[in-house]
């Protein structure tokens, strides 16, 4: 029903950016907040940011300065800005989103299949 679509991910050296790109798409109502997520080969998935509705955020303490999350609500689509990569923030990184759908008035989670970020030099 709400189908998720992340871009941007990609191989930059030490020090470069990168622009993650995730745009939600269905039978959504509303949404409520939308995050990003990342896993990193033989680690658990951890937060890496999350914006609520309201555009409150939060983010994980190794990205805090570097990374900045957005949304742009007319068009469904969130942002995470990373600046300053190292190569401990190479992952898989994962759109998430809790929507209300048309369908169902009540909040469900979805999430995107993933885009792999490496830092390397």
């Amino acid at each position: 029903q709400v189908q998720l679509v992340e871009s941007g991910g990609g191989l930059v050296q030490p020090g470069g950016s990168l622009r993650l790109s995730c745009a939600a798409s269905g039978n959504i109502f509303s949404i409520y907040s939308m995050g990003w997520y990342r896993q990193a080969p033989g680690k658990q998935r951890e937060l890496v940011a999350r914006i609520i509705s309201g555009g409150s955020t939060n983010y994980a303490d190794s990205v805090k300065g570097r990374f900045t999350i957005s949304k742009d609500n007319g068009k469904n689509t969130m942002y995470l800005q990373m600046n300053s990569l190292k190569p401990e923030d190479t992952a898989v990184y994962y759109c998430t989103t809790t929507v209300i759908t048309r369908a169902s008035m009540s909040p469900t989670d979805y999430w995107g299949r993933g885009t792999q970020v490496t830092i390397s030099s």
